[in-house]
Parts: C-alpha cells; sequence; structure tokens
C-alpha cells in the first residue's frame, strides 16, 4: 500500500454520512513513547473521511462491552491499493487512560466498533504558505492536511508550502516526525526540557517567525488549549487567519451528550456553547472565547 489522502476536502457545515461498522485492524504499532499508530480496513470511511474529522472508535475486540464509550480519533493519514482506490485509514494514539491502554493491547487480525466520518474538515487551501502549529498529540490531523494540500495533482489549487511547529514535553514523545518531512512538509520542533529542538514552548517558535516577517496565508493548530489561545493570540497580532482544531472530551460523538461544548462567538457577538463533534472540531481561532 502507498500512503496518501484524497484531493477534496470538506469544509465547515458540510454534512457527513458517517457509517457504525466493524473494522479490522492492519497494523497496531508504537512510533513514540506511549504512542500508537493503528491502521483500520474499511473502505467506506477510507473513502469519504477528510482531513480535519475524526473517527470514534470502541477499543474492544469480539462482542465485550466494556468500555461502553468510543474514543474519537483524528485521522492522521489514508492507505490507498495499488488502483490508489483508498482501502484503509490510520490513527494515532497517545495512551493516557483505561480506554486507550485497551486499544493499544489489540491485534492485527481483531475488528473493532468504529463509527465515522464525524465533524468537519479543514477546508480548501489557502492562497499561500501554511503553518501548522501543534502540541502534545495535536499533530495527528496535519499529516493527512499537509498531503492534501500540498498535492501538485491539485495545480493552482495546491498550497506552496507547509510547515509544522510541534512542540511537546521531552523528545521521546515525538511521534511521525520522518512521517511529515517524507511528505514534504518542513519540520521545526520544540521540547519543554530543551531535549530536541528549541528548549520551550512551541508558540515561541511561531511568534519568533511572524516577528521575522515569516507571514502564512494561514495559520492551523491544534493541542492543549492553553497553547491554542496563545497562538490565537499571536496570529490576530500578525493579522493572519487562524483556525483551530479543538480536542474537547467527547462522549458519543454525533452531538446528542453535549459533553464537548466550547464557547463560541456568534455573528451578532454573544458567546454560546457549540459541540465541537457537530459543529467542530474545525473553528476559526477569532470565533472561540478563550477566556483569562
Amino acid at each position: 500500500m502507498t500512503h496518501d489522502v484524497a484531493a477534496a476536502g470538506n469544509g465547515p457545515g458540510r454534512p457527513n454520512n458517517p457509517v457504525h461498522c466493524r473494522a479490522t485492524i492492519v497494523q497496531n504499532v508504537p512510533i513514540a513513547r506511549d504512542t500508537y499508530r493503528i491502521r483500520l480496513a474499511e473502505t467506506a470511511i477510507a473513502g469519504s473521511i477528510r482531513p480535519g474529522q475524526f473517527i470514534m472508535v470502541r477499543p474492544v475486540a469480539g462482542e465485550e462491552n466494556d468500555p461502553l464509550l468510543g474514543r474519537p480519533l483524528a485521522l492522521y493519514d489514508l492507505a490507498r491499493d495499488a488502483s490508489r482506490t483508498p482501502v484503509a485509514f490510520d490513527l494515532v494514539y497517545l495512551v493516557i487512560g483505561r480506554g486507550t491502554a485497551a486499544l493499544a493491547r489489540c491485534q492485527p487480525g481483531e475488528s473493532l466498533p468504529v463509527w465515522g466520518p464525524l465533524g468537519n474538515g479543514f477546508g480548501p487551501a489557502p492562497d499561500g504558505p501554511v503553518i501548522f502549529v501543534a502540541g502534545g498529540i495535536g499533530q495527528t490531523p496535519f499529516l493527512a492536511l499537509g498531503r492534501e494540500w500540498l498535492d501538485p495533482d491539485r495545480g493552482d489549487r495546491a498550497c506552496p508550502s507547509a510547515t509544522i511547529l510541534y512542540g511537546v514535553r521531552t523528545a521521546d514523545l515525538l511521534a511521525g516526525v520522518e512521517d511529515f518531512r517524507g511528505a514534504g512538509i518542513e519540520v521545526e520542533l520544540a521540547t519543554d526540557d530543551g531535549s530536541a529542538g528549541h528548549p520551550g514552548f512551541v508558540t515561541d517558535l511561531l511568534a519568533r517567525r511572524l516577528e521575522r516577517g515569516e507571514i502564512p496565508a494561514r495559520i492551523v493548530a491544534c493541542g492543549p488549549p492553553a497553547m491554542l489561545a496563545a497562538v490565537a493570540r499571536i496570529a490576530e497580532q500578525h493579522g493572519v487567519d487562524c483556525a483551530v482544531s479543538l480536542e474537547n472530551h467527547m462522549a458519543c460523538g454525533f452531538g446528542a451528550c453535549f459533553s464537548c461544548v466550547a464557547p463560541i462567538r456568534q455573528p451578532d457577538g454573544t458567546v454560546d456553547l457549540r459541540r465541537v463533534c457537530v459543529e467542530g472540531p474545525v473553528f476559526s481561532a477569532r470565533s472561540v472565547a478563550w477566556g483569562g
């Protein structure tokens, strides 16, 4: 199989046609400390999912009911067969609790309940360079997005260049760095402890680039709320369009439980709670009421 993503994206508000099914595990391999990439074979989802969307995965093989709730995982990459038909999708997850620990124990050949694609994607490529800013496990949406936006087959609709600024606590948590480089995405790293790249916050890298006059057409960020708020402030200061993919906790994935709501500014200036799983996870950074 080759790794690629479909060229068409779906923007905010575009309806989804999610499916609920079982997907067969092709691979489930560690790619960094406590971090795994799982490949699931399911052609209906692989053929329709777009960068920025996510899949709810229940980490149970067989007919067990524990855990009952799924885990939302962003599209990381697609796998295609020799005819370039999407046949499987890759997800990356960090083991942080009982559910993801159970997922890490799942073996190739087993099947898992999944439903998706869910949420709204990033939309079309900007007319100029793009900077992705990722913190923690927030790099996961940007491989598929970079592949799509840089795709030369898109002609003048392709993004001319993409850079990912990727920050983690320590070097052994860096996941997929060579995947990004292999996709033609420039990588600049930051670690809290200085064990790789810039010693400090990933937002330092963003501020430094913009202060040097390296102004992109768009900034796209995913990571912890404090990082996203800082990215939004920096982008606003420099007049750069900025989108954020929120990582709010989700229990159902289709808007019924209201566990993932975020405060979003409305056109009339008021702030209302919006369901990240249905009306996001991608929002304009200016629309989010960050607080503090």
